[in-house]
């Protein structure tokens, strides 16, 4: 594993520290490098990176050093506002505009003048409200739901989002306008598993924050538990490596933290670690949600498959009718997204067809991803009685990617 020796410059130590950034990795600190110098010319800048890497730093870092640091700075998690209020939460909407509306309401943008926003999520937004940001980008200008004035806006925009938006733009799903005018500066944040001996001093000041915060005897690291730290991959990133130390720090109080101790809040960690390397090019949740979906469903009908073959093989002394096995099911590391609630539904082997019976001939093509994943989004929605809101959290997605989904596979 590489050591994080590199020159700190004097605005990115500043930075580190009015924010209480940890970490020495080389990029990171090119990421915090041009988040500084950005940050006094007025430009969109676009922080990308995975779930749980700290992207929510830099706007902060960019708004403080920035001539704006004075006004306002309001961060919009896009992904968690519905998408029929998302234009009304942040241009705005005059009385009467809509059911509901009982006054003239200010949005973000009128709220933000003279500041800056950042849209946390942005890959999120209806494209509807993509062509309305697109304008503000442009000309300053918006109009607020339910008005014909038009309003003007001088503010600061800061996007971020854990997704390939390149890909979503060849795919239609959000406009190439847009991506240029958010990505006129674009800062990458590196996985926790690029940045090396971070991950242990992250981890000690976890370990000691958590004991002075709640005064209990601190825990400390073996060496094999240390190499075991650096050796993960970490799919949740800074944010799974904060929960893993502050449980041991909880529950394993004053005590020396071992291999095997470790391995106990590591969720299928492999006997055998391989160094991960840095600067390996890291896929993106999207990417990551549908391996992982893909993984669960081809395992599930393998298991099942071999358990039918046992059962009409030696004569079925447990007809299946009878008892329906629940196979075990397990997500390889590799492509486990942070905390994810995927592994907690289960199906049988009464849920999905087994794979034979859905290919009459041996030679006949393999479903395809999108429909093992319309099959898995189908099986959740009648789980939950088409409670679309427990469905997303069974399946790990947010409610809006769960109804762009069940849309896009006419699941209504």
């Amino acid at each position: 594993m590489e050591l994080n020796l590199v020159e700190i410059p004097q605005e990115v130590a500043a930075a580190k520290a009015r924010l209480g950034i940890i970490g020495n990795a080389p990029a990171l600190t090119e990421a915090l490098t041009r988040a500084v110098r950005v940050a006094p010319i007025d430009l969109s800048v676009l922080v990308t990176g995975e779930s749980g890497t700290g992207k929510e730093f830099f706007p902060k870092i960019i708004h403080q050093f920035s001539p704006r640091k004075h006004s306002r700075y309001i961060a919009v998690n896009c992904g968690a506002i519905p998408e029929g209020t998302i234009d009304s939460e942040l241009f705005g909407h005059e009385k009467g505009a809509f059911t509901g509306a009982i006054a003239t309401r200010k949005g973000y943008f009128e709220e933000a003048d003279g500041g800056t926003i950042f849209l946390d999520e942005v890959a999120e937004l209806p494209l509807t409200t993509q062509a309305r940001l697109l304008r503000v980008l442009e000309s300053g200008e918006f109009i607020k739901v339910g008005s014909s004035t038009v309003q003007k806006t001088s503010v600061r925009i800061v996007a971020a989002t854990n997704v390939d938006l390149e890909r979503l733009v060849r795919e239609g799903r959000f406009r190439q306008d847009l991506f240029y005018r958010l990505s006129t500066v674009q800062i990458n944040v590196p996985p926790l598993r690029e940045r090396g001996n971070d991950i242990t001093t992250l981890a000690r000041r976890f370990a000691a924050d958590f004991s002075e915060r709640y005064r209990t005897p601190q825990i400390t690291l073996t060496e094999e538990a240390t190499r075991t730290m650096l050796h993960y991959a970490w799919p949740g990133n800074v944010r799974q490596l904060k929960n893993v130390v502050e449980q041991m720090a909880l529950f394993e109080a004053g005590q020396e933290i071992d291999d095997a101790i470790l391995r106990k809040y590591l969720p299928d960690v492999p006997a055998t670690l391989s160094p991960t390397l840095a600067g390996t090019p890291s896929t993106g949740a999207y990417e990551r949600e549908r391996e992982a979906l893909f993984n669960l469903i081809w395992r599930l009908q393998s298991e099942i498959d071999d358990l039918r073959a046992i059962v009409t093989g030696r004569g079925s002394s447990v007809p299946s009718e009878e008892a329906p096995i629940t196979p075990h099911v397990e997500v390889a590391t590799s492509v486990t997204p942070q905390p994810t609630s995927l592994v907690k539904y289960a199906p049988t082997a009464s849920d999905l067809p087994p794979r034979n019976a859905r290919r009459a001939e041996a030679d006949e093509p393999l479903p395809t991803l999108e429909e093992n994943e319309r099959e898995l989004i189908r099986l959740a929605l009648e789980r939950n009685m088409g409670r679309r809101r427990n469905a997303a959290a069974e399946l790990g997605f947010s409610e809006r990617t769960l109804y762009r989904k069940i849309k896009e596979y006419n699941l209504e």
